[in-house]
């Protein structure tokens, strides 16, 4: 069953880990540990998890080792990966008091905090060969950045999504949450497709600097990640289960609340496969022209407006080369869903119901 739902309905199949800095570029440090080498160890931990419950999932990352990577190579290289996902890790430094986790999508700085975070992971950039000389007529002004949010909006949407599940996991652990941000990050800016960086700790905190730099730390950590990923693939492929990023993770409530009853109802019981093309917090006009004319089906869950084109009677494969059709015609990030009796229902029990 798990395999079917792999090959006909896999959303994320390459996954970029990008931990911070390496070789010459420190990053940030504390006492003794360095930025460097505790990105590397949960990027490494990370991938791992990823690789081993989800065999079909490509991993790749910007370095698995002690080297330096340019900023601009570390978004070619998800780029050229096709990357459905990329999760940057970094370690945060500033008074000996500060502490949390905070993670970022690109945005514009809301406070001088942001603002110097992003100056300080951006300032790599001078540790390259030409000392930076490429990104000099680079455009990252208020307007620049706002002209990529909207140029990148739906992969936006889904970076802070996976950003707040993060939040939510490293909160599971006993972090101290500070919240999903954004900041002009390069290696945000230059990516394209959904894309986080993950300031996991404050470096110059003694009793943050031993957590993070002791493997136990690292593995609670990494565990949290995985958990969020876990719930954010799930959730872009309609899949309604319980995850877990292994025992070293604590246990954390899974916030997905039962699927609201919609207007529509089935007869008979019979299972019902939609393609879901929009998420939105407010209500959308069915036909507004991003639906290109189509006939659109709303619902209501977890107080979002969601929206669907078809519908295919106890027809999984209909539904799937549907979805592949409506991803050609600009809706990227289309995925099926399922309905029992006007009821949102979880794929695997949709398609055993079905097959009956």
């Amino acid at each position: 069953m798990q395999q079917k739902l792999d090959a006909e309905l896999q959303t994320i199949k390459t996954v970029v880990i990008d931990a911070g800095h390496g070789g010459k570029d420190p990053g940030c440090h504390g006492a003794s540990a360095h930025e460097k080498n505790v990105c590397l160890s949960m990027a490494l931990i990370l991938g791992k998890q990823i690789k081993a419950k989800y065999p079909n999932i490509k991993v790749v990352y910007t370095r698995d080792k002690d080297v330096f990577v340019e900023l601009d190579e570390r978004a070619r290289i998800a780029n050229k990966a096709n990357a459905d996902l990329f999760i940057c890790i970094h370690a945060n430094s500033a008074s000996a008091s500060a502490n949390g986790t905070e993670t970022f999508v690109l945005g514009l700085h809301k406070t001088d905090a942001q603002a110097k975070i992003a100056d300080r992971e951006n300032s790599t950039i001078y540790l390259e060969d030409d000392k930076g000389e490429k990104y000099k007529d680079f455009d990252m002004s208020p307007d620049a950045i706002i002209a990529r949010q909207l140029q990148l909006s739906v992969f936006l949407d889904q970076s802070i999504s996976f950003a707040g599940k993060l939040q939510s996991e490293f909160k599971g652990i006993g972090r101290f949450d500070r919240g999903v941000k954004q900041a002009g990050f390069l290696v945000l800016y230059k990516t394209t497709m959904p894309s986080v960086l993950i300031e996991t700790g404050f470096l110059t905190n003694p009793d943050e600097e031993k957590f993070l730099a002791d493997t136990t730390g690292q593995k609670k950590m990494a565990g949290a990640m995985f958990t969020a990923f876990e719930k954010y693939k799930n959730e872009l492929e309609g899949i309604d289960e319980k995850t877990g990023g292994g025992k070293q993770t604590a246990p954390v409530t899974n916030n997905e609340k039962e699927p609201q009853k919609t207007p529509e109802k089935t007869t008979g019981g019979k299972v019902i496969f939609r393609v879901q093309v929009e998420t939105s917090d407010s209500k959308i006009a069915t036909n507004a022209t991003r639906f290109k004319g189509l006939s659109v089906y709303e619902y209501k869950q977890d107080n979002l407006y969601k929206y669907t084109i078809g519908a295919f009677e106890n027809d999984l494969s209909a539904a799937n080369k549907y979805k592949n059709e409506l991803r050609e015609k600009g809706f990227s990030n289309a995925f099926v869903v399922a309905f029992q009796n006007g009821e949102r229902i979880s794929l695997e029990k949709a398609i055993k119901l079905a097959e009956k």
